[in-house]
């Protein structure tokens, strides 16, 4: 079958490449949409050491099934489905708890550590687990599916937020994420949303899929501003969606005392916390990461268009064409947010 191959640091490559072997317990699925992750074009140039050629990247797809194998009963052949992006184990501690996202043994799809190696959905096919296949109703596009595990994403660091009806949240950072988080925390009770960014565009992209208020980092100072928005209080919540010094700063200072700050960004391995702050408001920091379960809830939010995506689509590209796009995106295109490889297009 066709895929992109990294092959080597910076050098994308559409070859024929092995089908993928299906297992007893695996759902070979036919790829319609997978998108292009900020993680692949850090794996592109090497320098998140997850991607190490050769290998087929991309993680975030939807498609129909073409082969089940002979455990798998509960499957037709046709069924649209899409997948998680993270293969637990099912056995160790953390999943037999219910936190296969913590799994010790978990395996991500396009990515390869050293550890192990397990391609991913920019190609034809791929092989997955039956147990983290899910369908998708009828009137779900591929192209809007294949945003699911992205929108878990934001929709699980929403499900960790204390947040209750009648919050204001701050969102800090509107990238891919952030933008569905906006979208998150609105349907989870947030009553006032305020996004932050440096970004006009994105900015403008938040107001349009439900933020109240739209703050320019760099033009307002954001702490004092969402106080004056609070009756002097400060935000019950933040999600920081970034990953940086600055902006954890700012999401921890936008909060009252005793509020509630969830980590979702990690570009910087490390970062300095105003320590003093977090202890003396008595302030909640709570790390994130993936999701843990939260796939059915995302497709009834998508498909009931509660949490929107289409304008997040800038782009739907070819297997042929992956490669300049790469280039492209790696070399840093503001304009685009999240570009769909099409492995059926021309």
């Amino acid at each position: 079958m066709k895929a992109l191959l990294l092959t080597e640091y910076k050098n994308m490559q559409v070859t024929d490449v092995d089908e993928p072997e299906v297992g007893p317990d695996d759902v070979l699925v036919q790829v319609e949409a997978c998108g292009i992750c900020g993680s692949d074009i850090h794996g592109y140039d090497g320098s998140t050491g997850r991607r190490i050629p050769p290998l087929v990247m991309g993680h975030e797809a939807a498609g129909v099934v073409v082969q089940v194998g002979e455990n798998v009963r509960d499957l037709e052949l046709g069924a649209r489905v899409t997948f998680d992006s993270m293969v637990s184990c099912g056995n160790c501690d953390f999943c037999r708890e219910g936190h296969g996202n913590l799994c010790d043994n978990r395996m991500v799809l396009g990515v390869s550590c050293g550890d192990y190696r397990r391609h991913g959905a920019f190609a034809e096919r791929i092989s997955v687990p039956r147990r983290i296949v899910y369908r998708l109703p009828d009137t779900l596009p591929f192209e809007h599916a294949a945003l699911v595990e992205a929108v878990s994403v934001a929709v699980h660091a929403a499900e960790v937020t204390p947040i209750k009806l009648g919050d204001t949240a701050v969102v800090v950072g509107a990238g891919m994420i952030g933008l569905l988080a906006v979208q998150a925390v609105r349907a989870a009770g947030a009553t006032q949303v305020i996004a932050v960014d440096l970004n006009d565009k994105r900015l403008e992209t938040a107001g349009a899929l439900g933020a109240d208020v739209l703050l320019r980092a760099d033009q307002v100072d954001v702490p004092e501003k969402v106080r004056e928005l609070t009756g002097g209080r400060g935000a019950d919540v933040a999600l920081e969606v970034v990953g940086a010094t600055p902006t954890v700063k700012t999401a921890i200072e936008s909060v009252r005392k005793g509020g509630a700050v969830t980590l979702v960004g990690n570009v910087s391995p490390t970062i300095e916390l105003p320590l003093q702050s977090v202890v003396t408001r008595e302030i909640r920091l709570q790390g994130t990461c993936g999701c843990n379960g939260e796939y059915p809830q995302c497709i009834d939010l998508m498909n009931r268009g509660v949490i929107n995506v289409e304008p997040l689509i800038t782009a739907k590209i070819s297997l042929a064409d992956g490669p300049k796009w790469f280039d492209r995106l790696h070399a840093g295109d503001a304009e685009q947010m999240k570009v769909l490889v099409c492995p059926r297009s021309e």
